[in-house]
Parts: structure tokens; sequence; C-alpha cells
């Protein structure tokens, strides 16, 4: 969808930068908001540069208090800057920015409405997308499915942008902190913004593995049981560094 603002000019335009630097609808961005945001865009690039999303195509948000940060519709992530803070309450009344939220922001809001997550990450990541195409769970091929709570669930398809898909979305994400969406990609949260996109990261990597494992003529891979996986889920509390 083609960003635009409220005005009607095209996000991009020369014209809608020139408001104050750092205020935006009525109010400043604090500090922990221009922090949040800088990393907010950076995540929103390494989508594109790691080949999860074609242009801007995926969203990426942070939650900063009752403020939801959250890329702007149909802008390229190059070309947003400081001045572009874009946020939303958790109604979804715009409180920061003039730059259009997301179409997918009824995703965001839903989880951030339902968990204790602080960043959620859309992308349609190609081997993710063609495995929410095919099944109804991805296969339990790696242990790694722990990290995300369990065997990984395709949510029902509905249009985007839609509470309907909000909706489906939240069922699968059901102790999830990643879920399939048919026929369009990936959500993952976390409680960093670093943590949901690892998250994205390894989902579709699990879906690359069952997709080429499974492209084998003549063999089937071998699965792990939820019992398995459900073990390494333990062990997983435990790993990293303390301290």
């Amino acid at each position: 969808m083609a960003g635009r603002r409220r005005d009607g000019r095209a996000a991009g335009d020369a014209g809608e930068r020139a408001r104050d630097a750092g205020e935006v609808r009525g109010r400043r961005v604090s500090g922990e908001e221009a922090r949040a945001w800088a990393e907010l865009v950076e995540t929103a690039r390494r989508t594109v540069s790691d080949g999860l999303v074609v242009g801007t195509s995926g969203n990426v948000s942070v939650r900063v208090g009752e403020t939801v940060l959250v890329t702007p519709s149909g802008v390229p992530y190059d070309r947003l800057t400081p001045d572009d803070a874009t946020g939303v309450d958790l109604a979804g009344r715009q409180v920061l920015g003039s730059l259009v939220p997301t179409s997918e922001l009824p995703v965001h809001l839903a989880v951030y409405r339902t968990t204790g997550a602080r960043a959620v990450v859309h992308t349609h990541a190609v081997h993710a997308t063609a495995v929410s195409t095919l099944v109804d769970e991805l296969p339990l091929i790696h242990y790694m499915a722990a990290a995300l709570g369990g065997p990984v669930r395709v949510a029902r398809y509905a249009t985007y942008g839609t509470e309907e898909l909000a909706e489906n979305m939240l069922r699968a994400l059901d102790g999830r902190t990643g879920c399939l969406l048919r026929n369009h990609g990936t959500v993952t949260h976390g409680a960093t913004l670093d943590q949901a996109y690892d998250r994205t990261a390894q989902l579709e990597w699990m879906c690359r593995v069952w997709l080429t494992a499974s492209s084998v003529p003549g063999l089937s891979p071998h699965l792990l049981t939820p019992e398995q996986v459900a073990e390494v889920g333990e062990r997983l509390r435990g790993y990293g560094q303390r301290g």
C-alpha cells in the first residue's frame, strides 16, 4: 500500500519534514522513544538486507510505555529519519507523527494487548510463506521450535490489515512467540527488538530446512517428538551467560 500523509501528500515529500525536529502531533518525542525509534528503523532495514522482506512488505513495532512505535505505511526504510517517528496508543489512536502507520497495525496491537511483548516483527520471508501454504503446523524438523514455545502453527488466512487476521493470529500464537500466517508470512514477538528479530530469523531458517529436506525424492525427513522439543525448551531456560 502506498504511504501517504493525512494531508494527501506522498510520503517522502520534502515538506513533510518541515515540522520542528522532535515535535510531532502536539508533543515531543521522549529520549527513550527516540532511542527506540532508531533501533526500530535499524531492525526494519535489517529485514530488507537479510532478505526477509521485499521493499516495505513487512513491518516492525516496539512498545515504550503506553506508546507503540511502528513503521509507517509504504515508506522505504532507508528514507526514515528521526523526525519520522510514528506512534499510536494501545487503542490505535495516533499520538506521534504525521505518517500513516502500517496497515498491519491491528496485528501489532493485538499482540501488545494480550501478551507482555515489547516488540513485534512481521515479515513476508520466502520459505516461511511457502510453508504457510502447505501445512497447518510446521513439522518438528529442528529442536529450535522450542525457542518459539513449541510446534509453530499456521494462522487461518484473512485479508491483511483486518481484525479477522489479528484474531486468527492470536489463536495461532497461543502459548507461542511466533506463528505463520497462511499465504502471507510470519509474526514473532519478544521482550526486545533483537529477540523478536532473532525469532523471525530462526523461524525462516526452520522453514527452509524443512522445505529442503522434504524436497529429496524418495525420502522423508525424520521429525522430533513434542516431548523432545519440550525437553529442549527446559534446557533453553538456562541457556547463555549469567550475570
